[in-house]
């Protein structure tokens, strides 16, 4: 490759790593700096029910859709208190189905973002010490297995490794299947927390707080244990 090919080749890679940092920096400091008015008014979940019932019937669904792809793409949305508030919103069924439908077009944005940009923008960018072990994981045989236990993992970072799946061998149809299959559990348990919320069943959100909160606990005592294994899956995988 001659002097000048190198140049363009570099130049344009500097091109993708900007757009980049618009998409993970620059929309979040929009909705700080110019619609503070949307985020000071997701303070509380009682403020995210009454924004999403501000908007009726296809509107209120398509800004849930918004949420939870921004929430994917840029991270920039408390996913969580949404998705209870979808529950409260939409029904358990309703709440679901728009739910998976918006980490579907999330996902796959991320996916085609980040093969678009290619390997040399994103390495530029993502320095996350934990990148080149998730990048050995997804080149691994092992990396559609480890794909789904990942995706199980509360507080794994989920969003990172979206990005890197698609610089990585994973294929498309299989990341998003098994990504957003790996979702669901803890999606469910959101959305029948809110539905419960929203009927007053009082008996059962005691019941879905408390296996919360018993994971919680678990997580939390024998959170050295569970890194030791975490470690030992991204050692034999990478």
């Amino acid at each position: 490759m001659d002097k000048n090919a190198s140049t363009k080749k570099r130049v344009f890679t500097v091109i993708k790593a900007i757009i980049l940092v618009l998409i993970i920096v620059g929309v979040p400091l929009y909705f700080l700096i110019f619609r503070r008015d949307i985020i000071s008014g997701m303070n509380s979940l009682d403020d995210v029910i009454s924004y999403l019932k501000s908007f009726d019937g296809i509107h209120g669904i398509g800004i849930y859709l918004v949420i939870q792809i921004l929430q994917i793409v840029i991270s920039v949305l408390p996913g969580q208190v949404f998705q209870i508030a979808a529950g409260i919103v939409f029904g358990i069924l309703p709440g679901l189905l728009f739910s998976i439908l918006g980490i579907l077009l999330g996902t796959t944005a991320v996916y085609y973002i980040a093969r678009w940009l290619g390997a040399d923008a994103m390495n530029d960018m993502l320095t996350s010490e934990r990148a080149p072990k998730i990048m050995g994981m997804l080149n691994s045989e092992k990396a559609y297995i480890a794909i789904f236990i990942c995706y199980l993992i509360p507080g794994f970072p989920k969003d990172l490794m979206a990005y890197l799946a698609g610089i990585s061998n994973v294929k498309f149809r299989a990341f998003l299947i098994l990504s957003t299959t790996a979702r669901i559990p803890a999606l469910l348990m959101s959305l029948v927390f809110g539905d419960m919320m929203g009927s007053s069943n009082r008996t059962g959100m005691i019941v879905i707080a408390s296996v919360v909160a018993l994971v919680l606990v678990i997580g939390f005592v024998f959170r050295k244990r569970l890194k030791v294994y975490i470690d030992i899956l991204y050692e034999k995988l990478s």
